[in-house]
């Protein structure tokens, strides 16, 4: 398949999940969540949607059920909203694990601050 038209299908479902998260679903599970990347794959049946979650490890745990429920929802909207011949299957996860986001964090404060690495 055509990497370019990879690449556009992939930011246009980025974009249209991040409105349809962000303003339709009323799921009070899901927190904060950010559409940060997705990947489709090259036979264009499965999406990674990789999101950047609230702090608290149980609250990511409930975002990702939650949307993991609304999926056949979120599949008939893009169908609604894209024209694709086959809209993928949706898999969430974090954009980072929860164990490395606070080392993360650690590292952009030390390089805000512009102190090296001890």
């Amino acid at each position: 398949m055509d990497t370019h038209h990879s690449e556009r299908v992939s930011e246009a479902l980025r974009e249209e999940l991040s409105e349809i998260i962000a303003y339709e679903l009323s799921d009070p599970r899901i927190g904060e969540a950010v559409v940060t990347e997705v990947l489709v794959s090259p036979d264009m049946r499965h999406a990674q949607v990789r999101l950047h979650l609230g702090k608290q490890p149980g609250e990511q745990e409930e975002t990702i059920q939650a949307l993991d429920g609304a999926r056949h929802f979120l599949r008939r909207q893009l169908a609604e909203r894209l024209n694709l011949f086959r809209v993928p299957e949706l898999h969430f996860e974090p954009d980072i694990s929860p164990g490395l986001s606070g080392r993360v964090e650690n590292l952009l404060k030390r390089v805000r601050k512009g102190r090296p690495r001890e």
